[in-house]
């Protein structure tokens, strides 16, 4: 992988004393990105990220350790209890596998979603696993610097999406003696999942632009003298080499990508999974209100469609439950179990698993916009960061 990158003239990412290819592979779940992926693209010097969300999926024994047990009456307790041991477990196999994977490599990351109901205790695992960096988005990570008291080596890097929230973190950071080592600034009109902004109609507020949020972050960081301690890392819609170069001209360190990761050979989902991701074009696209409250973006397969012609049925009569469907209560606050007026309606657990095993009639698949670089081919990591560092005029026909 070096040649290509010395042949390509982007600069690297120097992160946690470490230079690495500008290329971060972003945390997807559920399931989506845990060791295999994290650990092959670390392996080649990237950035290499486990999605902390429900990884018991992938470990058949701890999977029969949970086994319907919602189903039993009165255990709501104990189930929610097993259930997050299991995933707690999960991490520390998931991050050790990775570690074998990149043989010392790149640098590995968790994310946790800031909105997820164990967020602390997971952060606090991987630590305690030995995770290189912890990555949170969906919802201001105000808290990550307590968290990490005991990890001073551990890089913290919040997911943001516009100059303001920069401002906000960095001032309350400082407060508590920490700052971010990395921020990523992803743009919620291009990215897909959970997105950073408050509802659907603020998604192309032009405030999210690349060729705003960026300069105007680092003009902040310089006027406090720390842009050279805190790189950004773009997010969201980035395909080609050349998006990458136009970024580092905007003062972008490096890039984040999803979607082109979640596709590539070494990924974690199902292969039915990849292909629904590769073959939806951008009018497949389907923006709409998550159950965690949260503007996202997903293809627009069957379920979604029925769920959306009926969602605003299923909100005029939600109201809070006495218990979770699946009494995991995965998510701090959940439109359907707590009966939030406008939030989605629906298990996200029970969706999310199904699109990771590749069932198109169930499942509900986030995806950002853009074609792939290989188009509806599902190609190695290797590959893909071959031709994320090649320029066009250079790439094999």
């Amino acid at each position: 992988m070096r040649p290509f990158f010395e042949r390509s003239g982007l600069a690297a990412l120097r992160l946690g004393g470490r230079a690495l290819l500008p290329i971060v592979q972003g945390g997807m779940g559920v399931g989506v990105s845990a060791h295999k992926l994290a650990g092959n693209v670390a392996s080649l010097g990237g950035v290499g990220t486990i999605s902390s969300v429900d990884l018991r999926r992938h470990h058949p024994d701890l999977m029969e350790r949970t086994q319907g047990l919602a189903s039993r009456p009165g255990m709501d307790a104990d189930t929610k209890a097993v259930i997050d041991a299991a995933n707690l477990e999960a991490i520390g196999r998931e991050i050790r596998a990775a570690r074998v994977l990149s043989e010392g490599r790149g640098l590995l990351a968790i994310n946790v979603m800031r909105a997820v109901a164990e967020y602390a205790a997971s952060v606090k695992k991987a630590l305690e696993a030995g995770i290189d960096a912890v990555v949170v988005g969906a919802g201001l990570p105000l808290d990550l610097p307590d968290l990490a008291s005991d990890h001073p080596d551990a890089l913290l890097v919040p997911i943001l999406s516009d100059a303001r929230g920069v401002q906000l973190i960095v001032k309350k950071w400082e407060r508590k003696k920490r700052l971010p080592d990395a921020i990523v600034i992803e743009h919620p009109r291009l990215a897909g999942g959970h997105l950073g902004a408050a509802k659907i109609a603020d998604l192309n507020d032009p405030r999210f632009d690349f060729e705003n949020v960026i300069p105007q972050s680092r003009a902040f960081l310089k006027s406090a003298g720390i842009e050279r301690e805190i790189p950004l890392i773009a997010a969201g819609g980035i395909r080609s080499f050349e998006d990458i170069a136009q970024l580092q001209s905007l003062g972008a360190a490096g890039v984040q990508l999803g979607t082109p990761f979640a596709v590539c050979e070494e990924g974690d989902a199902s292969e039915e999974f990849k292909q629904v991701l590769a073959s939806a074009k951008d009018e497949d696209m389907i923006e709409f209100t998550s159950v965690a409250g949260l503007p996202a973006r997903a293809v627009g397969t069957p379920w979604l469609r029925a769920y959306l012609k009926i969602e605003d049925r299923l909100q005029a009569v939600s109201h809070a439950k006495t218990r979770c469907t699946k009494a995991f209560d995965c998510l701090a606050q959940c439109g359907l179990r707590d009966g939030l007026k406008g939030w989605g309606q629906f298990c996200i657990d029970n969706q999310l698993a199904a699109a990771l095993r590749g069932d198109v009639k169930k499942g509900l698949y986030f995806r950002g916009v853009g074609a792939l670089p290989f188009g509806e081919q599902i190609r190695s990591v290797r590959e893909l960061m071959e031709r994320l560092l090649t320029r066009v005029e250079l790439q094999p026909a």
